[in-house]
């Protein structure tokens, strides 16, 4: 046991996904058949897209996630739970004893389901083994079971997969790369957002093509993506008291970032179309053509400047949810850049920005609350395992919390509470209604 947990922290922590995936798509390349020069140029090519888009995330991030806290402060207001955000979150979830047991977990149900035809998904994603490790570790301290949190995340693992096997078309159409898909634990907020965004469809504004593309061809200039982040820049520093000459920093900033997404999202398709091409070809001669998705971290979306604009004009949205919802004890903060919404929005409404802003706003009570619920439980967890210090009367929390509503019903749930199985039993209808419509969708769209 010792051993794999070293193997295991060696791989996430101390190589990283930029090296990680890198190796493992040259390893799956050279299996397919692939020349090696071929197959480590795109592997190498995909380490660096990574990095690259690593390097812009962190830029915004840093940029705009200071100007929100700045909006933050300047509320003055005060509540108990510390916001410590998904790198919080993850540094905690690893320090669980048990959780280097979630890396050959995630593994071997990914490929008993291959075998068996249950998924089309290969996920190659393991940094984000975190997030069935948090799930594990929020179910067994609320059921008081490891098994019961064991059981929750293999059932996470599961869905997220079988996620990626719908969702794999439509980041084809986003991203312009082939046999990739993001089976990624943010995109099962579409399974309440779903419903919604239906409804959504039936209304004539909300069903007219929005993406970054149909606002240019509406707005002109003001529809560019540099434009766009230059005027959502500069209004975002007003508000953050930063005057106008650090707002016009701001301006420069945003409008740098949205501007060179796409340019390094462009790196991702250079180096995963030849491996994706050799996958194809090698399961069409060995198991009669047998489609296979290569599931990857959301970053691969990135270059889609809809969900940067759609998660920047949330923020004024969540910090305002925070200081008016009764109940609510988490002040967004590190976490204050909402990404669990926005990516599962943005697969959803097929980019369309007036969707994904109207779901950003209809979904951050849910956020807060969740991160209300889970920050007791979230606190003993950073104090038990020493990866934090968290004072007495203060709590530890995330306030874009991923995925509340499956981890809140998983919790309940696996402790006996007969309203959380029956809310389980839904939202694993409502799951099963996506999974569907999406599929036949999809199968419309193959056969045009």
């Amino acid at each position: 046991m010792g051993a794999l947990q070293t193997i295991v922290d060696f791989i996430l922590n101390d190589l990283g996904a930029a090296v990680f995936v890198p190796a493992l798509m040259l390893i799956i390349g050279l299996a397919m058949r692939m020349k090696f020069r071929e197959a480590f140029i795109s592997a190498l090519t995909l380490g660096i897209a990574f990095s690259g888009m690593s390097l812009l995330i962190d830029y915004m991030m840093d940029s705009m996630g200071a100007a929100a806290r700045a909006l933050t402060e300047n509320t003055g207001i005060s509540l108990p739970a510390v916001d410590g955000g998904w790198p919080g979150m993850a540094s905690i979830s690893w320090a669980w004893p048990y959780a280097f047991l979630l890396f050959p977990l995630t593994i071997g149900i990914n490929i008993v389901m291959l075998v068996f035809n249950l998924t089309k998904t290969l996920n190659v994603d393991m940094w984000n083994v975190w997030n069935k490790i948090f799930t594990a570790v929020m179910v067994s301290y609320i059921s008081g079971s490891v098994i019961w949190g064991f059981a929750a995340a293999s059932i996470q693992i599961i869905l997220e997969l079988k996620a990626g096997d719908v969702w794999g078309l439509e980041v084809e159409r986003l991203t312009s790369i082939p046999g990739v898909t993001v089976p990624h634990f943010v995109t099962l907020i579409n399974t309440l957002l779903f419903p919604i965004d239906e409804l959504l469809k039936k209304i004539p504004f909300f069903n007219k093509p929005m993406d970054a593309d149909a606002l240019k061809e509406k707005i002109g200039i003001f529809g560019e993506n540099s434009v766009m982040g230059a005027i959502i820049g500069f209004l975002l520093g007003l508000a953050s008291g930063y005057g106008i000459a650090g707002s016009l920093q701001l301006a420069v900033q945003a409008a740098t970032a949205l501007t060179l997404f796409p340019m390094v999202s462009k790196l991702f398709s250079q180096a995963l179309s030849p491996i994706s091409e050799a996958i194809s070809e090698f399961m069409r001669k060995k198991f009669s053509g047998k489609k296979v998705f290569i599931g990857l971290d959301w970053p691969i979306l990135a270059g889609r400047n809809e969900l940067w604009v759609a998660v920047i004009i949330t923020i004024p949205v969540l910090l305002v949810m925070a200081i008016i919802l009764p109940g609510n004890k988490v002040l967004p903060f590190a976490g204050i850049i909402n990404l669990s919404f926005v990516v599962g929005a943005l697969l959803l409404t097929n980019a369309n920005l007036g969707r994904m802003i109207f779901h950003g706003i209809v979904s951050a009570p849910l956020f807060l609350y969740g991160a209300t619920y889970f920050a007791p439980y979230i606190t003993r967890l950073a104090n038990e395992t020493g990866a934090a210090t968290v004072a007495e009367g203060s709590l530890l929390s995330w306030s874009t919390f991923e995925g509340p509503d499956i981890r809140y019903l998983f919790s309940t749930a696996f402790s006996g509470n007969i309203t959380g199985i029956i809310l389980l039993i839904v939202w694993i209808g409502l799951f099963y209604w996506l999974y569907q419509s999406k599929k036949k969708y999809n199968a419309q769209i193959e056969s045009e």
